[in-house]
């Protein structure tokens, strides 16, 4: 539900007009505000409701008889009775209004006037609510070691398998019911050994009930064979790289036959292939993948936004690229450094999945970088409940996920 819009397409007409003949009141615009509330919420509950109040309303540009105004209302939060939405009205045909020209003269806008923007909450009654509205489920992920990141930067980055074992019990109790997992050798330098990855699942499955899902991206130059010792262990996820990437400064090279090759073996481990995905071909080269048999439903994309040399974490692409997603497929959102929290919680409200944790984020305050993963999993699980989102237990995870 959350995510849910409605949009609809009026001209402003004589009679809208109430300042000098020509210019519609604000009245006017915020009535089709209370049009497309109601739409939602006969789309949600089955009933018109009442609109309850506006937290906001900003007036941004003036409207005129005869403009085309495009407004559009959209679903932010879902209480028991209430229903939070945001509001966006913009001009995108206008009048010309020049010396010279016809009176009848007109422009389709290229870039439309945002007039308007409001925020408001409608209420439906329990009695009156003819649908039942369930909070969609929400697995969190928390990447808590990760490839680049150095004790340097925080003194809680995870080495031993205890350690990993108890930040990850620490993150399960905050709500995560998946570890994204990464290793490092004693010194701190990243690893894909297979023993190393044996003795921290060990030491989690000890802990916790956690999903445990390994990496197979490894670093620049590693071999194929280096790469998949985690599957040695067999995890019950592994992510899969859908396709090669400008990373920063370095190249992550996965040629197609490199690509069938991890994907095949993630098969023969008995994991579940979760497809990393840096841009849009990613979801394309994933979707062939599926076509091929090389891997099979039900599918799991993860976008990862904001890597240096890969897609951008816009909103936009987030629209686009699940956009992509057949029925019956999850997805989910990992967005590095400034923007994990804002994309995350963007791919909450639409609703997708989430990946947080210090190996995809470590712009972060000290104070919260040196606690280490655990409270970013906290901050996403009290932001989703403030949307009407269900933070699912492992179990409930596995089912979603396919994971046997």
């Amino acid at each position: 539900m959350i995510g849910t819009k409605v949009h609809l397409r009026v001209r402003m007409g004589a009679h809208d007009a109430h300042y000098a003949g020509e210019l519609v009141d604000g009245a006017r615009i915020l009535a089709l505000f209370g049009d497309l509330a109601t739409e939602l919420l006969i789309a949600i509950d089955g009933d018109e409701g009442l609109f309850r109040a506006y937290e906001s309303i900003d007036f941004l540009a003036p409207v005129f008889s005869g403009d085309y105004i495009e407004a559009t209302a959209e679903l932010v939060r879902l209480g028991a009775t209430s229903r939070q939405m945001r509001f966006e009205a913009r001009k995108v045909v206008t009048n010309v209004r020049k010396n010279g020209v016809a009176t009848s003269a007109g422009d389709r806008l290229a870039d439309p006037v945002v007039v308007c923007r409001a925020v408001g909450t409608c209420v439906t009654p329990k009695e009156l609510q003819r649908r039942v509205v369930e909070a969609p489920d929400l697995i969190l992920t928390a990447a808590i070691v990760g490839a680049e990141i150095t004790r340097a930067q925080t003194p809680h980055l995870p080495i031993s398998p205890r350690e990993i074992a108890d930040e990850a019990a620490r993150c399960r109790d905050a709500g995560a019911s998946v570890i994204h997992l990464h290793v490092r050798n004693p010194d701190g330098t990243p690893s894909q050994s297979s023993k190393l990855f044996g003795e921290a699942i060990a030491a989690i499955r000890d802990k916790t009930d956690v999903i445990i899902q390994t990496s197979t991206g490894g670093a620049v130059g590693m071999s194929i064979d280096e790469r998949v010792g985690p599957l040695q262990c067999r995890p019950e996820m592994a992510t899969l790289n859908c396709g090669t990437l400008n990373f920063g400064d370095d190249v992550f090279v996965n040629t197609r036959p490199e690509i069938r090759d991890l994907a095949a073996r993630i098969r023969a481990a008995g994991s579940i292939a979760e497809l990393e995905c840096y841009e849009v071909g990613h979801v394309e080269e994933g979707l062939r993948l599926a076509a091929e048999g090389v891997i099979s439903a039900p599918l799991h994309f993860q976008f990862v936004l904001g890597v240096p040399g890969g897609i951008g974490a816009t909103e936009g692409a987030v629209q686009f690229m699940r956009s992509l997603i057949p029925a019956g497929a999850t997805w989910g959102v990992a967005a590095v450094g400034r923007y994990q929290q804002a994309m995350t919680e963007l791919a909450m409200r639409l609703g997708g999945h989430a990946r947080v944790g210090l190996e995809d984020n470590i712009y972060l305050s000290k104070g919260i970088l040196s606690e280490g993963s655990a409270p970013l999993v906290k901050r996403a699980a009290e932001y989703a409940k403030t949307i009407g989102r269900r933070v699912v237990e492992p179990e409930r995870a596995r089912e979603l996920l396919g994971v046997k």
